[in-house]
């Protein structure tokens, strides 16, 4: 078989098994001894997933160089882990990942201001509406006069979140428009400023903590047609979790009883004022140390695996062995025909149906098995480059091939392979980012807490762009001083 058929197959059985995860998570039958309320209790934590770049409804505060999860959807999963009398844990992630993480049971429940649509009630069960802000649009002020609602966008660009219910509104509703989705709404407003979209498409107090906070932007009501439910944001729980949806129906009927949410979006507020009185990226300079410490642990501890990993590999695949060299070439070009993002969704998601794996160790897992794929392969290449000459004076030595190999061999080619090494190393660095689609902290991450925080777009990109460029150049300069050790011994 070909390596293009090779990889062809590897790829067609990627999407077999994430097609089948999915639906076997979506499917599963509830158990009619639904236990999910008991075990939250035994354990004596509620897991509560979000994605903390969404004010009011949830982002970050810097108290003291510290940051902390606040916000609507924070005070309401506090009362609720107060009614269960347990302890709250926010998980952090990208919008996109919170159901999945619901239906693979990484979280206890999800809370982000998601609409209950019929599309996800087919993957997960829902709370009632805990809160119905209605749709707006966030326009450019000085597009006011001729962009009054949804009408005005006919052929326009519309900016929405990814998988939203305003992305699908805005296809089913404006004519003609041009829909561009993106994963973060500081990304959307970025765009928006910059005149890449004619409007962004959110939910009311967004576009109100958003206009609040910026001057050149200006609300305006969407003109959706759209009932309670359309408009209404609820909890999202893993199919068959019965028990816990009811016992969360409970303080939800609490807190509309006590009329709670108008103090909570008053906090929130109160929280915004204080994340925007001083926005200068010096006063985050915590949030960047820690993106860049875990950026060098991510980096750092899967090169080291990913090198390991590379050496089995080349050994397997230079095996006379066929039982060996085919996992081996079937391995590599199935990582190197799949993306790194992919890699990380199933690790974390995919392998978290057998064992419960830490976001941070699931990101150093995929990014340490993607690098070994192409570390063998730069490997190979380096052994191919030694002279047969080295193999023929090792065997008349009486050399075995195993001794030749890791005393002639493998030194030889690694001084041959230190640059493409060193450059695997620095594509990892910048390739760590991908890891905080799944809630891991590091620069980008903290990079989209700070935009949504402090409603600047560009200062926070230019500053990690900086620290990306001195942790490559100083890693650059590292391994050009022990290149020419190499060389001149």
């Amino acid at each position: 078989m070909g390596k293009s058929k090779l990889k062809t197959v590897m790829q067609l059985l990627l999407v077999v098994v994430i097609v089948g995860m999915g639906s076997l998570l979506a499917r599963r039958p509830a158990h009619a001894d639904d236990q999910s309320l008991n075990r939250v209790k035994q354990s004596g934590t509620l897991t509560v997933g979000t994605a903390p770049d969404y004010p009011p409804f949830e982002f970050q505060v810097n108290k003291g160089g510290n940051q902390e999860d606040v916000g609507m959807d924070i005070d309401i999963a506090k009362q609720i882990a107060k009614n269960l009398h347990v302890k709250l844990k926010i998980k952090n992630m990208s919008f996109e990942s919170l159901l999945v993480a619901v239906q693979s049971g990484k979280i206890d429940m999800a809370i982000g201001g998601i609409n209950p649509t019929p599309e996800r009630k087919q993957n997960a069960d829902f709370s009632k509406i805990y809160y119905s802000g209605g749709q707006d649009f966030l326009i450019n002020k000085n597009d006011a006069g001729q962009i009054k609602n949804k009408n005005s966008l006919k052929g326009k660009k519309v900016g929405t979140q990814t998988g939203t219910l305003q992305q699908s509104l805005a296809k089913k509703d404006i004519p003609n428009a041009h829909v561009v989705g993106m994963d973060k709404t500081p990304d959307l407003v970025l765009a928006l400023k910059t005149h890449k979209v004619a409007a962004v498409g959110v939910e009311k107090p967004v576009a109100q903590a958003y206009v609040a906070n910026d001057h050149d932007l200006k609300a305006i009501d969407s003109g959706y047609k759209l009932n309670k439910n359309d408009v209404g944001t609820a909890i999202a729980f893993k199919k068959g979790n019965t028990s816990l949806v009811n016992a969360v129906n409970q303080s939800i009927d609490q807190i509309h009883k006590k009329n709670l949410i108008p103090q909570y979006l008053k906090d929130a507020g109160k929280h915004m004022k204080v994340n925007t009185n001083n926005t200068s990226m010096w006063h985050y300079w915590k949030y960047f140390a820690t993106g860049v410490e875990y950026t060098l642990i991510i980096s750092v501890v899967s090169v080291f695996f990913g090198i390991i990993l590379g050496i089995i590999l080349v050994l397997m695949r230079l095996s006379k062995y066929k039982f060996l060299s085919w996992p081996s070439i079937a391995y590599t070009e199935f990582v190197r025909g799949t993306p790194m993002m992919v890699q990380v969704l199933f690790v974390y998601f995919g392998l978290g149906v057998l064992v419960n794996i830490p976001a941070l160790t699931a990101g150093i897992i995929a990014v340490s098995l993607n690098s070994g794929a192409y570390v063998s392969e730069i490997i190979r290449g380096g052994i191919n480059a030694v002279d047969k000459g080295q193999s023929e004076t090792s065997r008349s030595l009486g050399l075995s091939k195993k001794d030749m190999m890791a005393s002639v061999i493998l030194p030889q080619a690694f001084k041959n392979i230190w640059p493409a090494l060193g450059n695997e190393f620095i594509t990892i660095i910048k390739d760590s980012s991908i890891v905080s689609i799944i809630g891991v902290t590091e620069i980008v991450y903290e990079l989209n807490i700070m935009r949504a925080d402090t409603y600047r777009g560009v200062a926070p990109i230019a500053v990690a762009m900086i620290l990306y460029f001195i942790l490559s150049f100083s890693l650059s300069r590292v391994l050009n001083y022990f290149e020419r050790r190499m060389n001149h011994d």
